[in-house]
């Protein structure tokens, strides 16, 4: 059986880098919308689609 996860179980400074991280990936994704809407290149489109991966599923708490 999978253990279930708990953010609190992390070491506190990777809890920091994680909170970071959330706060950052919306920014993030929006800057490469933007530039993804007026210059599109195929790696400009896999790049924006892994941020919004990323994104949810820091939102999510899945990693």
């Amino acid at each position: 059986m999978r253990k279930r996860y708990n953010p609190y179980a992390l070491p506190p400074w990777l809890r920091y880098i994680r909170g970071v991280c959330c706060q950052l990936s919306v920014p993030f994704c929006i800057f490469q919308g933007l530039r993804t809407f007026f210059l599109p290149t195929t790696f400009d489109v896999f790049l924006l689609a892994i941020f919004i991966l990323i994104t949810v599923a820091l939102h999510l708490e899945w990693i």
